[in-house]
């Protein structure tokens, strides 16, 4: 079988590493000339941590990865007003909790499929034309071709789900915010393996220490109207973030002053995607292109990673009939997922709470963390994966 895949991120390696296994000839399109690097820091846990487990990675991503020992609530002058310890993410989990650049899973993944797959760097698919027995696919750059089976893993704005699907504007439910992340060089404040925030009533600004005297920054802020998605350029985006900012306590001017140093800033809505089929005859979508849960789920890289693992999976068992194994990995995945996104819905609001009174109360619930249960109370629909993965044997 000929597969393409649309996009390298973190579901498309992922997705390409299964069908490999499975025994598919597998090709990739990525947009970008390399490997991203840099980008925001993801949590990882759940059914995507057993996933990296079973393709070997876990070795690597602990390395890579952090363990935090605190999540701290300041207030303008930099004193603790809430926050918990680590210990509540890794009670809750049985220690199978890790938080790493997004960037470094994407590696950890390509690294383990690189020599058995075809890449095509810096291109995008433009045209798609489904025939009788095969996708005719046309790039911007390469030459067309024909595969047997299309996978869009171009993450929310995927350009396959937009060629096959449905536009962008139809599918996506903006959950109100917009999130920044940047990383910054020889940032003069550091708590090793602490997660910092300072909120004000509509906006959020955090900072987590990284290796090789980087700094993590994460800004998110209430944008309703949706407007401040309209800034495409690098310093359009700087200017949106100085106008939202600008002003805040804390080190939050201290971080914008040196936003000019940084030249990875990830700036995107918090969205959901939502949509009545996955796939489309031969074309089908895998991550945020298909159900993207939103970035402030804090699972999404995990649940692409499960579900690279199923699509390959249903299609090995069918013995590669694409609309029997299409059916059923929707069947398998939709109900874990759409759960997954009413919780994220649910708990976005805590990011960046409307008023001082909701930052107070967040502030304290937080701290009430240290009693046995609160903190499942709280959190635990969201931590946990209530899913058994298929055995396919693979």
């Amino acid at each position: 079988m000929r597969t393409l895949i649309s996009g390298l991120g973190v579901a498309g390696p992922a997705l390409a590493y299964w069908l490999h296994r499975a025994g598919a000839e597998v090709t990739i399109v990525e947009r970008a000339p390399q490997l991203r690097r840099g980008g925001y820091v993801i949590d990882f846990w759940g059914t995507g941590y057993t996933i990296a487990e079973r393709m070997g990675l876990l070795p690597r991503i602990n390395e890579r990865g952090y363990f935090v020992n605190e999540v701290r609530l300041v207030d303008g002058d930099g004193r603790r007003a809430g926050g918990f310890s680590g210990e509540v993410f890794r009670r809750s989990l049985n220690n199978r909790f890790v938080s790493l650049p997004r960037s470094e899973l994407s590696a950890a993944i390509y690294d383990a499929i690189a020599g058995d797959v075809n890449v095509i760097w810096d291109d995008t698919v433009i045209a798609i034309d489904q025939q009788a027995d095969g996708v005719r696919t046309t790039f911007e750059r390469t030459p067309a071709q024909t595969f047997d089976l299309v996978f869009g893993a171009g993450g929310l704005h995927s350009p396959v789900r937009q060629l096959c699907f449905a536009r962008e504007a139809d599918v996506e439910s903006y959950l109100g915010f917009m999130v920044a992340a940047f990383s910054l060089g020889g940032y003069p404040h550091r708590d090793e393996d602490v997660y910092l925030s300072y909120g004000e009533p509509g906006r959020q600004a955090s900072r987590f220490s990284m290796r090789d005297d980087r700094t993590l920054s994460l800004f998110v802020w209430r944008d309703e109207s949706g407007q401040d998605s309209a800034a495409k350029t690098l310093e359009a985006r700087r200017a949106v973030l100085r106008q939202r900012f600008g002003g805040m306590r804390w080190e939050t001017d201290e971080m914008l002053s040196l936003l000019e140093t940084s030249e990875d800033l990830y700036f995107d809505r918090a969205s959901q995607i939502h949509l009545p089929a996955w796939s489309k005859d031969r074309v089908a979508l895998i991550g945020d292109a298909a159900f993207c849960p939103s970035l402030l789920a804090g699972e999404g890289s995990g649940l692409a990673m499960t579900a690279a693992y199923v699509l390959a999976g249903e299609l090995k068992r069918a013995n590669w009939d694409h609309a029997q194994a299409f059916a059923n990995y929707e069947r398998t995945m939709r109900p874990f997922i759409e759960k997954k996104q009413k919780a994220a819905a649910q708990f976005a609001g805590s990011f960046a709470p409307r008023t001082q009174l909701g930052i107070t109360l967040r502030n304290w619930v937080t701290k009430a963390f240290v009693i046995p249960g609160v903190a499942d109370l709280f959190m635990g629909f969201a931590l946990k994966d209530d899913f058994t993965l298929p055995d396919y044997a693979m």
